[in-house]
């Protein structure tokens, strides 16, 4: 075995030995977890659900009627298509429709369940609307152009939404739906929130991300990356904020008054030209997996800087992450349809 296959053997012992995987031939656009299954969500227009129990039966879920767009998870899965159509799916597969929308396409999905009464946002145009677990609606939040991302604060209540320009937080229990607008001038084209409210982030077209300190409406402005943004996560406790876009990830400092005059740390740094495409914040360590444009996986300690292989390259670009509640189960998913399911707890 030559030296670059031993490499590549080492990169992909975690996905050997603990993974379970499938090559399905359509572009996998979103991971999500409910409960104890994983689903992906394909160009094709299916979903494929994976009970964590008994991961080799993989449960074919036909959908939307051309591609799906959007995946989110919590305690029930929802998936958007460019068919117009809201889907709600049970970890045990079974579909329900919770809204069509016509030639509209549904882009963006997020679900909350921080209050007790889970809720279901999803941006359709330039409108956000709001659907209770049952499917029924509680209202449509217009933005001034088409909402480029949707995210719930982790208290569940206040829906963030990016657009041109800025983007706009409302009160999900007004009587009086008065959102407050946050504005730079620009194209907006994804959003995430701090853990504690007080930080909003979105990405922009100009290969730059733009944020917003609500308590004192201070301005942070994070640039130097070569490729847009297209994955963002807060660590647990709120003090890094880890990005895609770079031949690493870059991860910027939300304390001791940054991001502002600090400078960000980069992770996992490899091969020039090779870019971090997706990453996703374990949900209780200061962790971070990412997946780069040559299809390598890796798992970052932020604390120390180690790294530790996941997956090999040459499966495609990684297109979907993202970890289980409590962070045992990794699963991705790659432009050329492969995708992956990983255990990482700890074994007795």
């Amino acid at each position: 075995m030559s030296a670059t296959e031993t490499g590549l053997a080492a990169a992909d012992a975690l996905l050997q030995e603990r993974g379970v995987w499938r090559n399905l031939e359509a572009y996998v656009g979103g991971v999500a977890f409910a409960g104890s299954a994983a689903a992906f969500a394909f160009g094709d227009g299916t979903l494929r659900l994976i009970d964590l129990a008994d991961r080799q039966e993989w449960r074919t879920i036909e959908a939307h009627d051309g591609a799906a767009l959007s995946l989110a998870g919590g305690p029930f899965f929802v998936s958007g298509g460019d068919d117009g159509k809201l889907q709600r799916i049970a970890a045990d597969g079974t579909l329900t429709n919770v809204a069509s929308f016509g030639s509209k396409w549904v882009e963006h999905v997020a679900i909350t369940a921080a209050g007790g009464k889970p809720l279901i946002a999803a941006a359709v145009g330039k409108a956000v609307h709001l659907f209770d677990a049952s499917g029924e609606k509680l209202k449509e939040l217009a933005h001034p152009s088409t909402v480029t991302g949707v995210v719930f604060d982790a208290k569940g209540k206040r829906v963030c939404a990016s657009h041109y320009n800025g983007s706009s937080l409302w009160f999900v229990g007004a009587k009086t739906d008065t959102p407050r607008v946050m504005e730079w001038k620009g194209s907006h084209i994804g959003i995430v929130v701090s853990p504690d409210g007080d930080c909003v982030v979105t990405a922009m077209q100009e290969n730059a991300l733009h944020g917003w300190r609500l308590s004192d409406s201070q301005h942070m402005r994070m640039s130097g990356y070569p490729a847009k943004t297209r994955a963002m996560g807060f660590t647990r406790n709120g003090k890094w904020l880890a990005t895609s876009g770079a031949e690493s990830v870059v991860v910027w400092p939300f304390f001791g008054g940054g991001p502002m005059g600090k400078a960000p740390t980069e992770l996992a740094g490899g091969d020039e030209g090779v870019l971090c495409t997706m990453l996703a914040c374990h949900p209780q360590q200061e962790m971070v997996a990412a997946g780069f444009s040559d299809g390598l996986v890796v798992l970052a300690d932020i604390g120390t800087s180690r790294v530790l292989p996941v997956a090999a390259p040459g499966r495609g670009s990684v297109s979907a992450l993202g970890w289980n509640a409590d962070g045992s189960h990794l699963a991705f998913g790659t432009e050329d349809g492969f995708a992956a399911v990983i255990d990482l707890s700890k074994k007795s």
